[in-house]
């Protein structure tokens, strides 16, 4: 990362990278004396009625003010087009996108968390933009910030070459491991590791209806069924993510890895803009998709990346895919076995459960090749009776109990067929 004596600076290019250290001598060492007496902390909050997205002669001037400096980067990505925007970290209170972004060269914004202690703003763009400048400003005096962007009109062709994120776009992925997974099932009586996805989140809230917020329920959701499972004390739980934070699909994966999981189960509560649907659906891996409405949901669930910012542009390498597909041969049906026993569990508990409960399609967070792994739509929060049931703690209750019997009749029947698979 480099660092800049100055809070200004121009640089033309697809990314821009900048630190705030408040310990320079000069200004920056009041800035740091103001922090202190004030209290001040690495959150900075949004003055809304201070910032602005508007149009300008020749691009898209954005402005946005801030309570105090904080690192911050800023670099475009392609298909589709969007700027991005990582702070550490904003408090977003009482921002009104809507209001914030008054320019027809910009067709929407996005705000949110990204990760623990990181924000992020994605503007979508209507049109190729270069960063023609960046630069954020911080007031000796008070400590408050003003990050000032200008955006120049391009070529399709040179946004394409200058877009991409920083040099590694698995930047959020945690830490390796420092041993591998080891193989095969844990020891007969050891807890299985049950790691719960629960969808969504920071900038990313899945589906809204009604004032309830899909990453915001699929999260009470896990951390129930996380309780729920450490009482029988035949499980270790882990949580892709244990507050409102955006985690991307390849580092859903990767944590369940690193984590060393037995089961990974993914959890939503979608929404259907035509149509009516209801009850409980119970995904696994398929590179056809059961029927066109579930090859539509795994569609809209792995474009939330994007639109969260998320660069997809990698490609699986060749070999690696034939491998997965090998070691899929085996994880396969006994997801297919998980997703059975996940079905009747609820079921029997809440009666509750889609006309077609089973279905499959290919949902990226479910490719760990060596994991089974289902997702789970609880029920849609567009079906008025199923946001009723969903946000009802009595209903949830019979439905985290359903879930808990299911894994467990599953986990008994995977040990008997694991002694057979050996021998």
């Amino acid at each position: 990362m480099r660092l800049f004596r100055s809070f200004q600076f121009h640089w033309r290019a697809g990314l821009i990278l900048a630190a705030l250290l408040l310990a320079w001598p000069g200004p920056g060492a009041q800035v740091q004396a103001q922090a202190q007496t004030q209290g001040f902390s690495g959150l900075a909050r949004i003055d809304p009625d201070a910032s602005f997205v508007t149009d300008s002669r020749t691009g898209v001037e954005i402005g946005l003010s801030l309570s105090q400096g904080v690192p911050w980067r800023v670099f475009t990505l392609a298909d589709p087009p969007r700027l991005v925007l990582d702070f550490r970290e904003v408090d977003w209170t009482g921002l009104d996108t809507g209001a914030l972004d008054r320019s027809e060269r910009i067709s929407g914004i996005r705000v949110g968390g990204f990760r623990p202690g990181w924000s992020r703003l994605v503007a979508d763009l209507a049109q190729p933009l270069a960063i023609d400048e960046a630069g954020l400003r911080v007031d000796p005096e008070t400590g408050a910030a003003r990050l000032g962007l200008r955006l120049s009109r391009t070529s399709r062709g040179e946004f394409e070459a200058g877009a991409g994120a920083p040099h590694d776009p698995r930047w959020d992925l945690p830490p390796a491991a420092d041993l591998p997974r080891p193989p095969g099932r844990p020891e007969p009586g050891a807890p299985l590791t049950v790691v719960l996805d629960p969808g969504h989140g920071g900038i990313d809230p899945g589906a809204e209806e009604g004032g309830v917020t899909e990453s915001r329920l699929m999260l009470t959701m896990a951390l129930e069924i996380r309780e729920a499972l450490l009482r029988t004390g035949e499980f270790r739980v882990v949580l892709t993510r244990e507050a409102d934070n955006f985690v991307s699909l390849e580092r859903r994966v990767a944590i369940a890895h690193q984590a060393g999981a037995d089961v990974f189960i993914s959890l939503h509560a979608d929404s259907l803009a035509q149509g009516v649907a209801r009850g409980t659906t119970i995904y696994t891996l398929a590179e056809t998709a059961s029927d066109a409405a579930s090859a539509a949901l795994a569609e809209r669930h792995d474009r939330d990346d994007m639109l969260a910012g998320v660069d997809l542009t990698g490609s699986e390498d060749e070999l690696a895919g034939v491998l997965m597909d090998l070691a899929r041969l085996e994880t396969a049906p006994r997801s297919d076995a998980l997703a059975r026993a996940l079905a009747d569990g609820i079921g029997n508990a809440t009666g509750h459960l889609n006309s077609h409960a089973r279905r499959h399609a290919g949902f990226s967070v479910l490719k760990a090749a060596d994991v089974p792994s289902v997702l789970i739509e609880a029920g849609f929060l567009s079906t008025p009776r199923d946001r009723k049931r969903l946000t009802d703690p009595l209903w949830r209750a019979g439905f985290v109990a359903g879930l808990r019997d299911g894994l467990q009749a599953w986990a008994l029947e995977d040990a008997a067929e694991a002694e057979l698979r050996r021998r």
